[in-house]
């Protein structure tokens, strides 16, 4: 079941920008609300999604469920990443050229990036205050 559920969340993802409410899952999957909640728990347990405290998921690298200073213009749809790092994957996971909206950390200047056949255009540069191998120790501040 967890495989149908993943596949659910990241098809509907994947197409409109953000990950679907349980209730939406239990509807596509037929399923019961309590096998959602359990399906997705195993899932964030895995590291697969980050769920807020209410159950319902926060998080479905690399996209956003809520608003982030990451907006991502990609493939028609309009979506938040993360972070930097998941902006750049959100193109490359949907296989389209993207526009990419934030603002530097340092100076709240507005930058703005391109990911145009693969390749990043734009000015700055990307600094990761935590090394990759602790990112899910605190995957909400990465």
């Amino acid at each position: 079941m967890d495989d149908r559920v993943r596949h659910v969340v990241y098809d509907v993802t994947m197409r409109e920008g953000a990950p679907p409410a349980s209730h939406r899952i239990e509807e596509i999957l037929e399923i019961s609300a309590g096998d959602v909640r359990e399906s997705l728990r195993r899932l964030a347990d895995a590291h697969m999604l980050v769920l807020r405290d209410d159950g319902e998921i926060l998080m479905a690298g690399p996209f956003s469920a809520v608003p982030t200073p990451f907006q991502v213009s990609v493939a028609g749809i309009s979506c938040y990443a993360n972070c930097i790092w998941d902006a750049l994957g959100i193109p490359v996971m949907l296989h389209s050229n993207a526009l990419i909206d934030t603002t530097c950390a340092y100076s709240s200047t507005p930058v703005q990036l391109r990911v145009i056949d693969g390749s990043l255009d734009g000015d700055g540069f990307m600094h990761f205050v935590v090394p990759a191998r602790l990112w899910w120790l605190h995957i909400i501040y990465t």
